[in-house]
């Protein structure tokens, strides 16, 4: 059962830092230099929930999994820096596939 907790963490991170990757590198460009400012509202808002999505569900899975703070802090900070989701997740998927 906890596996599938991990793996679902793992899917939701990558879910959110591919909405961050959206929103920064296409959404703002085109916002800014094509004058399409609609691809940042949905792109914004999509990225908003996935990310309270991910501070909801890391830290139930934190709790479950008795992680110490700083790494859920870690997991969290990770969503928020570009392509760092991407680098957290082989540590996720190391825990899933060898869980305490």
């Amino acid at each position: 059962m906890m596996k599938d907790l991990v793996a679902n963490l793992r899917i939701l991170a990558m879910l959110e830092g591919i909405s961050l990757l959206l929103l920064l590198f296409i959404a703002m460009p085109l916002k800014y230099y094509q004058d399409m400012p609609e691809f940042v509202s949905v792109a914004g808002m999509l990225h908003g929930i996935l990310f309270l999505a991910l501070l909801v569900f890391s830290s139930m899975v934190s709790q479950k999994k008795q992680w110490s703070d700083r790494f859920w802090l870690l997991v969290v900070v990770s969503s928020m820096v570009p392509f760092a989701t991407f680098v957290m997740d082989r540590k996720l998927k190391h825990l899933q596939e060898n869980p305490a």
